[in-house]
């Protein structure tokens, strides 16, 4: 007898369907760390046996978070500028990288008060802060910020200043899409406003320009 495959569309209906609760996780996650799976559940739109089926608990479902976070923010730092970059425009290209994925940063943070840990955080957040301290060290050596402050407490700083400003947009008190964080990023490290604002003007431009580039990139034939 001849064996009978997995159905393909339930195996997809499936993925689709913890893909949507891990989504829904972080926005409710987002706003009241302290949600329960029968909330989350319900802001899904599926009963809580659905969620237990694919997270057997809040921890397992926490952790799934915090890996997809990890995730975005590995690749937020893989778009962040290359070593070549001057430390001003590395710090800013930084900052624009990682605005789109803030709301899981500062959600993140926000469950390291009790469920996570912070040493589990800290490990999610770890590429992300070695990067900013690592342009820090290097924008201090070159007289680009100022050197009063450690650059390990610098970042430290900044992350909390960012997590504000996102906390500002999100409650509607400011608007920014990144780039007014990224010229407060810089006077705080210690570069002129003027600086600051050119600098980002000039990284505007330059991402501009290489995204005109891909776009007229035209695609190779496939050949037969």
């Amino acid at each position: 007898m001849a064996m009978t495959a997995a159905p393909e569309p339930r195996r997809r209906n499936a993925r689709a369907n913890r893909e949507r609760i891990l989504a829904v996780a972080q926005q409710e996650l987002g706003k009241n760390p302290d949600a329960t799976i029968e909330e989350i559940a319900q802001a899904t739109g599926v009963v809580r046996r659905t969620v237990f089926g694919h997270f057997p608990g809040r921890p397992a479902l926490l952790e799934a978070v915090a890996e997809e976070v990890s995730q975005s923010l590995r690749e937020a730092v893989e778009r962040a500028g290359t070593p070549t970059d001057p430390p001003e425009r590395a710090l800013a290209r930084f900052v624009l990288a990682i605005w789109p994925v803030g709301d899981r940063y500062r959600m993140l943070i926000g469950l390291a008060r009790r469920d996570l840990g912070a040493e589990r955080v800290s490990e999610v957040l770890a590429p992300a802060r070695e990067t900013v301290t690592a342009i820090l060290e290097r924008g201090q050596s070159y007289g680009a910020f100022h050197s009063n402050v450690p650059a390990p407490v610098l970042s430290s700083a900044l992350e909390a200043l960012s997590l504000s400003l996102l906390e500002s947009v999100n409650s509607g008190a400011w608007q920014d899409d990144g780039t007014a964080t990224a010229i407060a990023a810089l006077t705080a490290a210690g570069v002129p406003v003027g600086r600051a604002e050119a600098e980002l003007r000039e990284l505007s431009t330059l991402l501009a320009s290489r995204s005109t580039e891909v776009a007229d990139v035209p695609s190779t034939p496939e050949t037969g």
